[in-house]
């Protein structure tokens, strides 16, 4: 499995959701089922209006894990996907309990900087599980 820590030079949270869009849209158009987990509900409903909206002229086909588990875009909080392997946009500070559904996961990471001693932590446990986290500046 790949690991990418995808770096933004801000600290705006707004910054990293739209990050988990244009990564999303990205994904999706490359063919891959894409699994976003999101911090909490509320950042859920939030980036569930964001892909509605984020780009004028283009559509992400996406779900709540609750009204549609086999969506392209899936997100969800801490359920595990359906489809499997898929991608893994990481938003919520701790790893998945479910890795052994994902080919990839990019965690994405801002200045702000409690998030960015979480993401290193992250960091040196995905080491310390085998993987090979790579750094990717945005």
């Amino acid at each position: 499995m790949k690991v990418e820590f995808y770096v933004l030079p801000s600290t705006q949270t707004a910054d990293r959701l739209n990050a988990a869009c244009r990564l999303a849209h990205k994904s999706w158009r490359a063919g891959f089922m894409t699994f976003i987990r999101c911090a909490d509900s509320q950042q859920q409903n939030q980036l569930d209006e964001l892909l509605w909206t984020f780009r004028r002229h283009s559509f992400i086909p996406h779900a709540l894990h609750a009204d549609n588990i086999t969506a392209p875009v899936v997100l969800a909080v801490n359920e595990r996907p359906q489809q499997t392997p898929c991608v893994l946009i990481n938003l919520h500070t701790e790893i998945s309990t479910h890795l052994d559904c994902f080919n990839r996961v990019i965690e994405i990471v801002n200045q702000e900087p409690e998030l960015l001693q979480i993401c290193r932590q992250n960091f040196v446990r995905y080491r310390e599980l085998g993987y090979k986290p790579e750094r990717v500046e945005l």
